[in-house]
C-alpha cells in the first residue's frame, strides 16, 4: 500500500474527518460529495445559513433536499466542533473592493479559524480564489502565527481552485477535471488521492501551488476579454447597422471561431477574477494593458445600453425624465437565484441617472434580498405602459414569451432591449434593439 493509499484510508474508514469551511455555492456540493464516502464536519460563520443546511435546504437553491442524503456531515458554526477535522478545506468567497482591489478578509478570517484549531500533521486545501502566491504569502504565515507550528514541518498546504458554474447541470463537480497542488510531493499525492475520490474524469496535478493559483485566474480572464471583445464588436456593428448575432451566427462555421456573445459580465468569477491577477501585476511593476482594457469594455457596458436606449427614446420625441422602463431580470446569470456582483443593477442605476423611472421584476430573486443588497424594490408583476422594457437575463421564464406579451406591457413608439438575443423578433410593432 502506498503512502497516498494509507493516507486515504484513514478517511475512508472515518478514524479522521474533513472540514469544509464556507458553504456557499462552491463550499456546499464539495462538502456533500466527500461525505458520502468520508466523515465531514460543514462550517459557516452564519448561523442562519447553517440551520437552513441542517433542514437539508441548500441556501444558493442549487442543491435539491436529495442531495443532502446519504450524507455523513455534521453542519455548524462552532469551531470546537470543526477543530476535530485534520483535512480542511477552504472555500470562501474572495470578492473585490469598490476600487477593484481583492478583499482578502474572508479568506484571511479562514486562515485565522484554521490557525486556531490546526494540529500536527494537519492539511489545508485552499479553493478560493487568488492571485498567484497568496496561499503561500499571506495564508500559511496567519496560521503559522496563531498556531504556534512550522509550514511543511508540522502541517501541509495545497491549493486545488474550484470550477463550479452556478445554474449549470451538465459541468458539476463530479463530472470536470479539478486540478490540485501541494506543498510537496506527498501533501500532492495525498490531496490528489482525497479529490479523486469523487471526481469522475480524475484529477491533474499541477507542478506548484503558485501555477494551480494562475490556472484559475486565467481559466475566467480568458473569457472576460472574449467577451469585451464581443461588447467591442457589437458597438461598432450597431453603429453600421449590422445585426451583431448575425454577424456571430455566419462567423461561428469556421471550425476554430470561438463562440461568445455579447453582455452584462457579472458573477464571482468572470468579473473578479482578473483583477486578482492584475493586482499582483501592478505590484510587481507591470501594467497588464489587454486584461484592463477588457475589464474596462465590460464594465462600461451598463452605462453604453442606456445612453443607447435614451438615443432611443430622444429619436421618437420623449422626455427620458417621463419615461418609464422595466428590467426584467436582477440575476447575475440565467436560472438562478444568485444577485451578488449582478451588472443589471448597475444599468439600473444608469437609467435612474438618465432620470428615467424604473422598475425592475425577476422570475426568481428574492425580494427582501434585493432590497437588502441594492436598495431596490423588486415588482411582484410589471404594470403597464412602459416606454422601455430591457430583457437582461435568460430565464427560461422570459424565454417563452412572445411578441403579444410585450405589446400589451409597451406604450407607443416603445423600444424593447433584448440583452441576450432571446427573442429575435422580425415584424414589431416597437423598436427591437439587440446588443
Amino acid at each position: 500500500m502506498t503512502q497516498a493509499q494509507q493516507f486515504i484510508t484513514a478517511y475512508q474508514q472515518k478514524e479522521k474527518i474533513i472540514g469544509v469551511i464556507g458553504l456557499g455555492y462552491v463550499g456546499l456540493p464539495i462538502a456533500l460529495e466527500l461525505a458520502k464516502k468520508f466523515k465531514v464536519i460543514g462550517f459557516d460563520i452564519n448561523s442562519k445559513r447553517v440551520e437552513m443546511m441542517q433542514n437539508n435546504i441548500d441556501p444558493s437553491n442549487e442543491l435539491p433536499a436529495s442531495a443532502f442524503e446519504g450524507c455523513d456531515i455534521e453542519f455548524t458554526a462552532d469551531t470546537n466542533i470543526l477543530k476535530q477535522a485534520t483535512f480542511f478545506i477552504v472555500a470562501v468567497p474572495t470578492p473585490v473592493d469598490e476600487h477593484n482591489v481583492p478583499d482578502l478578509k474572508p479568506v484571511v478570517g479562514a486562515s485565522n479559524t484554521i490557525g486556531k484549531i490546526i494540529k500536527k500533521g494537519d492539511y489545508v486545501v485552499f479553493e478560493s480564489t487568488v492571485y498567484p502566491g497568496c496561499t503561500e504569502d499571506d495564508c500559511v504565515p496567519i496560521i503559522e502565527k496563531g498556531s504556534g507550528l512550522k509550514f511543511m514541518q508540522d502541517f501541509k498546504i495545497g491549493y486545488s481552485p474550484e470550477r463550479i458554474n452556478p445554474g449549470d447541470t451538465l459541468h458539476t463537480l463530479t463530472k470536470i477535471t479539478k486540478i490540485v497542488s501541494g506543498c510537496d510531493a506527498e501533501a500532492l499525492e495525498n490531496i490528489a488521492a482525497v479529490y479523486g475520490s469523487i471526481i469522475e474524469p480524475g484529477v491533474f496535478k499541477a507542478s506548484s501551488i503558485k501555477v494551480a493559483e494562475a490556472a484559475k485566474v486565467i481559466e475566467n480572464t480568458q473569457r472576460d476579454l472574449n467577451i469585451a471583445l464581443m461588447n467591442e464588436l457589437s458597438q461598432v456593428f450597431n453603429l453600421m447597422g449590422i445585426n451583431t448575432y448575425d454577424v456571430l451566427e455566419a462567423a461561428g462555421t469556421k471550425w476554430n471561431f470561438l463562440k461568445f456573445q455579447p453582455g452584462l459580465v457579472g458573477g464571482h468569477c468572470i468579473g473578479v477574477d482578473p483583477y486578482y491577477l492584475t493586482y499582483k501585476s501592478n505590484q510587481l511593476g507591470y501594467k497588464p494593458q489587454i486584461i484592463l482594457s477588457g475589464r474596462s469594455i465590460n464594465d462600461g457596458m451598463p452605462n453604453y445600453i442606456a445612453q443607447k436606449l435614451v438615443q432611443f427614446l430622444l429619436k421618437k420625441g420623449k422626455n427620458p425624465s417621463k419615461c418609464r422602463a422595466l428590467i426584467m431580470g436582477a440575476t447575475f446569470k440565467e436560472n438562478v437565484t444568485d444577485i451578488r456582483n449582478s451588472k443589471v443593477f448597475n444599468l439600473y442605476k444608469e437609467l435612474k441617472n438618465f432620470q428615467l423611472e424604473v422598475e425592475m421584476v425577476d422570475a426568481l430573486a428574492d425580494a427582501e434580498e434585493v432590497f437588502e443588497e441594492y436598495k431596490v424594490h423588486l415588482v411582484v408583476e410589471p404594470t403597464k405602459q412602459y416606454d422601455v422594457v430591457i430583457v437582461a437575463v435568460a430565464h427560461d421564464a422570459y424565454k417563452k414569451l412572445d411578441e403579444s406579451y410585450f405589446k400589451e406591457l409597451l406604450t407607443e413608439n416603445a423600444v424593447v432591449a433584448d440583452l441576450k438575443n432571446i427573442y429575435a423578433f422580425e415584424k414589431q410593432e416597437f423598436e427591437y434593439w439587440t446588443l
